[in-house]
């Protein structure tokens, strides 16, 4: 493989067409239990539209180092 490696770790092998287009969207979906996984399964088109447009816009929004202090608990910034 040449280039950048992904910034991001790849969908695990055999997720589903919704789980790679939420984890494409920056949704931490190898971190989620099998339930919150399943009612993510049930979300309709529209449901998927309007969940991948709001955090699209909060992520507009949002500091840079937002996800360093949620997985530090902002100890190191």
């Amino acid at each position: 493989m040449t280039g950048q490696p992904p910034l991001t770790p790849e969908p695990s092998p055999g997720a589903s067409s919704l789980e790679a287009t939420l984890h494409a969207a920056g949704f931490p979906v190898d971190l989620l239990t099998d339930e919150q996984r399943l009612v993510l399964s049930e979300l309709t088109s529209e449901e998927l539209s309007l969940l991948l447009d709001v955090k699209s816009r909060l992520d507009a929004v949002g500091p840079e180092v937002q996800a360093h202090g949620e997985i530090a608990g902002g100890a190191l910034f």
